[in-house]
C-alpha cells in the first residue's frame, strides 16, 4: 500500500522531506494558505491543498503518516482547533504523527545544557504557545505522537550569505549568548529516521553539535565569502525588531544525543562550519 504523508504547514522543513519521500514512491499531500505557493508545491510533485478552506476529510481518510509545521497562537493550534476531532476519530490510523516544536519550550537556561528530560519552562509567549500546543497533541488517545524541537533553522536560501554580501550584516554582541542550530537537510533525515523506528511518546531535540555565539557564525561566513568583516554592535545598543531580540531573551547549549542512540543518525552538518561551506558550494556549483 501506498505511504501517504499529509503535512500541514508543508513549508520549508517539510519539503526537504517531501525531497527525499517522493523518490520512494510516497504520496505527499501539503497544505498552505497561499495559492502562489501551492502551485510551487504542485511542481515539486506535492499536491497541494489551501488550508484552512479546503475540506480535507478524504486526505485525511488516505492518511497513513501526519506531520505538523504549523505554528501555534495565542488560541492554541490552529491544526487542532480545525480538525481535532477528525484527528482523534482516525487516531489509530495514522502509523506516526510528527509535530515540529521548537527548543524555545526549554526557556532560558544562561548557556547551560538542556536534553529532552529537561523540564519545559518557557520564558516568551512562543515558546508557552508551543508547550500548549505539544501538550494538546500529547493529548489525543491512540496517536503515535513524535514531538521534534528544532533549534535555529538554516539551509539553501535560509543562512547568513545575503546579509554579508548586502553588507547588512552585524556581529550582535552580547556576552554569554549561544545558540543552536540545524540544517534543514539534517531535519529531513532526523524525520526520516523516525518514521523508519517510531517510537510514541517519544520528544527529540533537533540541532548540530556545537551551540556557538551568533557572532561568530556572521564572522565565519564573512570569512568564507572574503569579505569585512561585519560591524560588532553592543546587544543593549543594536536596532533590533521585538522578535529579533526576543530571541536573544534566552540562551542555552542543546544536546542532540537521542536523534543518534535510538535513531542512529549521523548529523550531515554537525557544525555550522560544514554547514556553511556546504551551502557556499553549492552556490558555487549552481553558478557555472
Amino acid at each position: 500500500m501506498t505511504k501517504t504523508l499529509l503535512s500541514f504547514g508543508h513549508g520549508y522543513s517539510a519539503r526537504a522531506l517531501s525531497r527525499l519521500l517522493l523518490p520512494l514512491g510516497w504520496r505527499v499531500i501539503g497544505t498552505t494558505r497561499a495559492a502562489d505557493k501551492a502551485a510551487r508545491l504542485e511542481a515539486e510533485g506535492v499536491e497541494a491543498r489551501i488550508f484552512p478552506g479546503s475540506d480535507l476529510a478524504g486526505d485525511l481518510d488516505a492518511a497513513s503518516h501526519l506531520l505538523v509545521s504549523v505554528g501555534p497562537d495565542g488560541e492554541g493550534d490552529p491544526v487542532l482547533r480545525a480538525l481535532g476531532p477528525e484527528i482523534a476519530a482516525r487516531a489509530g490510523q495514522f502509523e506516526w504523527v510528527g509535530y515540529l516544536s521548537t527548543t524555545g519550550v526549554y526557556g532560558d537556561h544562561q548557556g547551560g545544557w538542556v536534553d529532552e528530560r529537561t523540564p519545559l519552562t518557557p520564558s516568551t509567549r512562543r515558546g508557552a504557545w508551543r508547550k500548549t500546543a505539544e501538550e494538546a497533541w500529547a493529548a489525543i488517545p491512540g496517536l503515535n505522537l513524535h514531538v521534534f524541537r528544532l533549534a535555529g533553522i538554516y539551509g539553501p536560501g535560509r543562512g547568513p550569505f545575503a546579509k554579508v554580501r548586502a553588507g547588512t550584516a552585524r556581529r550582535i554582541i552580547k556576552p554569554g549568548q549561544v545558540f543552536s542550530r540545524i540544517h534543514v537537510e539534517d531535519i529531513a533525515q532526523v524525520l526520516m529516521a523516525s518514521i523508519a523506528r517510531p517510537n510514541p511518546g517519544a520528544a527529540y531535540n533537533l540541532c548540530d553539535d556545537d551551540p556557538a555565539p551568533p557572532q561568530d557564525v556572521i564572522a565565519h561566513a564573512a570569512e568564507l565569502l572574503g569579505l569585512p568583516m561585519p560591524e560588532a554592535v553592543a546587544f543593549d545598543e543594536a536596532e533590533m525588531t521585538p522578535m529579533a531580540r526576543s530571541f536573544y531573551a534566552e540562551s542555552k547549549r542543546v544536546r542532540n544525543d537521542r536523534i543518534k542512540d535510538e535513531l542512529g543518525v549521523t548529523l550531515a552538518y554537525p557544525d555550522y562550519r560544514a554547514g556553511l561551506a556546504a551551502l557556499l558550494a553549492a552556490e558555487q556549483a549552481d553558478a557555472k
